[in-house]
Formats: structure tokens, C-alpha cells, sequence
């Protein structure tokens, strides 16, 4: 009887593999711990105490991993920008049929965020802690993302589905307000009730509605370079 072939051996971790792991691992249980406190008491309220014992860590032992309070809530600013960015992903314009159905899900999806990570949202996206400033590196993940909205703008503009009267990086603060208008509204009013509904969340397409009215290159509806206007050449 021929033997089968012979299981590979395990890979035995080196001792700084296993260092770096244990190291990552308290890093990830510190940023949930943290954002289970600022759940309960907000954002503000952040205990370094509380979130070491949570962490079952001597509060002294915390600042081996954050050397600072400011560098936990960076760290967590960080994490709000790149699971908002995990959102966003999910919305890319080339799956629309219609660049206005884009705007809709962008604002939704806005919103959506905020209501699943709340504690997240505010960090990233409010100023609820009094003399915290993301650092320059976190706030680069942030800036390129709003570089990404604003070249998705200018492609909606050179495509012909808009034609602002304003410039396009004035359209997308327009649009970002907007967004952050109705979500602010939305979880401070009705948190509770699901995106697209109540007061405010219902209040997306109208929001949609209003910039398609505004800055639609053509007859409402008609599509990419649609009808006619004023700077169309009759020949």
C-alpha cells in the first residue's frame, strides 16, 4: 500500500513574527475598547483608564502602543477615513446608469455610515473633541479621498451629465454640505430609523432633485450631452 504524500510541516513563528502579532492584536483590542467607550460616553469622553482596563492592561502599559490620548483618537480618526473609504468603494459611478444616481447613493452611503459607526462618523467627520487635530498623514488619507470626489465631478462635467454654475470644486463643497447637512439632521433627530426614511433621510432624492434641476447640461432626463442650451453650436 503506497503511503499518501506527507503533510507540509507547520511554520513555526519566529519569536519577533510573534512579537509583531501579539503587538498588532492588543492594537486592534485598544481601538475597539476605545470605540466602545466613546459609544457609551462620546466621542469626547474617551478614557485612556477605562479603555486599560478593558484591555485588562496597567493604564502605564497603554502608552507603549499610543504614547497619547491625541495619538489614540488619531488612530481612530485614521480608522473612521478608511472604513468610510471601504463604503464609498462600493459606490463607483461606472455602475450607475446615470451619473444623478451616483450623487444619490453617495449621499446614502454617507449617511448609512453614520448610522452603523457613529462614534467613527463624528471623529472623522465632526469636531467633538476640543484641541484634537487629525496629523498630517491621517489627514492625507481624508484629502485624497475628497481629490477622488472632486475628479469624479470634473469627469460628470467634461462627460456632459452637469454644467455647474459654479466651479467644480465649489460643486462638490456644495454636495458635501449637503450630505453632511441631511446626515447631521438625520442623528440628531431620528438616528434610529432607517436610512432613507424620516424627516430628513427621506429627503435624498429631493436633495438629488435640486442640483439635477440646477446643473443638468441638458432637458432633465436626457442623458450625457442631452438637448440643447445657450453654448451649444447650431452650426
Amino acid at each position: 500500500m503506497t503511503a499518501g504524500p506527507r503533510p507540509a510541516p507547520a511554520l513555526i513563528s519566529s519569536p519577533r513574527e510573534r512579537r509583531q502579532r501579539m503587538h498588532h492584536e492588543m492594537v486592534t483590542a485598544i481601538l475597539e475598547a476605545a470605540r466602545g467607550v466613546m459609544r457609551e460616553r462620546g466621542v469626547a469622553g474617551l478614557s485612556l483608564r477605562e479603555v486599560a482596563r478593558r484591555v485588562q492592561l496597567q493604564a502605564s502599559s497603554l502608552y507603549e502602543y499610543f504614547p497619547s490620548k491625541a495619538a489614540l483618537y488619531d488612530a481612530l480618526f485614521l480608522t473612521g477615513i478608511r472604513r468610510f473609504r471601504e463604503y464609498k468603494d462600493y459606490v463607483a459611478a461606472p455602475e450607475f446608469d446615470s451619473f444623478w444616481e451616483y450623487v444619490a447613493a453617495w449621499l446614502t452611503t454617507y449617511m448609512q455610515f453614520a448610522q452603523e459607526h457613529p462614534d467613527l462618523y463624528q471623529l472623522a467627520f465632526e469636531r467633538p473633541v476640543p484641541g484634537f487635530a487629525p496629523s498630517a498623514e491621517s489627514m492625507e488619507e481624508s484629502t485624497s479621498m475628497l481629490d477622488e470626489f472632486e475628479q469624479t465631478l470634473q469627469k460628470a462635467v467634461d462627460e456632459g451629465w452637469m454644467r455647474p454654475n459654479v466651479s467644480v470644486t465649489h460643486a462638490r463643497d456644495l454636495l458635501i454640505a449637503m450630505m453632511h447637512g441631511l446626515t447631521s439632521q438625520h442623528m440628531a433627530n431620528e438616528p434610529d430609523l432607517p436610512v432613507g426614511s424620516g424627516r430628513y433621510g427621506s429627503l435624498i432624492p429631493d436633495a438629488v432633485a435640486l442640483f439635477r434641476a440646477a446643473w443638468e447640461a441638458g432637458p432633465l432626463g436626457a442623458g450625457p450631452n442631452g438637448g440643447t442650451d445657450g453654448d451649444t453650436d447650431q452650426g
